[in-house]
């Protein structure tokens, strides 16, 4: 099936976690609209790697630790000085081990969520300014079905993405007022590097939750991520757009 393609043309896309999976995929498809992209990751290899394999001159890179503020302002500052910050998709995340709450390891609890809730806030906090100042933006936030239903002996992850979720819903609110959109999108299971990080039970249990009984291809994904994107959203904002293949009924 051919894609669409979007107009982002003259703008500047911030893809956190975008050296690999997901963010990787939004990447290829922002550039192949002509928007100038840049790619916050924290694996250098990732990021050689993707540079290497799209060679594109309006695609750059930065190591950044979302879970660091000060990182963040800082990478938000670079860019800003000689572009704007037209969209961001808040990428970046982690699920950590599975264990139950009562015995999970406490820093990794605390890295998790540091990575998957404060780093939406961190990214958003440092590139909103930017946004208000021209009155546009666009803003999409990658929250999980894990967020919205909770995933047994998954309670760092599934905390992050429904506080992922919430901020969408009050960040999109306070903005309602100016041409900026933030939403958030809950995917279930995808085949991307993440489900490395899982055990064979643990997947198989979230295979056996999605009614069209596969996992989510990543193009579909980026269908999705795009639309959200682009100037053709002029009204949804402050939402949550299932696409988990019917797992979550609402």
């Amino acid at each position: 099936m051919e894609k669409i393609t979007y107009n982002f043309k003259n703008r500047t896309a911030v893809v956190t976690g975008g050296a690999q999976g997901f963010g990787l995929d939004i990447a290829k498809r922002f550039l192949k609209s002509e928007a100038k992209v840049i790619i916050w990751d924290l694996d250098p290899k990732a990021i050689e790697n993707a540079i290497n394999e799209i060679d594109n001159p309006n695609l750059s890179s930065k190591i950044v630790d979302v879970s660091n503020f000060k990182d963040v302002e800082s990478a938000s500052k670079e860019i800003i000085k000689t572009s704007n910050i037209d969209i961001l998709i808040n990428n970046a995340g982690i699920t950590g081990p599975t264990a139950p709450l009562w015995e999970y390891d406490i820093e990794m609890w605390k890295k998790v969520v540091d990575i998957n809730l404060m780093g939406t806030f961190n990214c958003c906090r440092s590139v909103v300014p930017n946004m208000i100042k021209n009155n546009y933006g666009r803003i999409v936030n990658v929250a999980s079905v894990a967020g919205k239903d909770g995933n047994a002996n998954a309670s760092a992850y599934s905390v992050g993405k429904a506080g992922a979720i919430g901020l969408t819903k009050s960040l999109g609110k306070e903005l309602a007022d100016k041409n900026i959109a933030v939403n958030a999108v809950t995917p279930a299971g995808a085949k991307t590097r993440i489900l490395d990080q899982m055990t064979k039970e643990h997947v198989q249990r979230m295979l056996s939750k999605v009614p069209r009984g596969r996992f989510l291809e990543v193009e579909e994904f980026t269908s999705l991520v795009c639309w959200l994107a682009s100037e053709e959203n002029t009204f949804s904002t402050a939402a949550v757009f299932d696409i988990s293949g019917g797992r979550s009924t609402y």
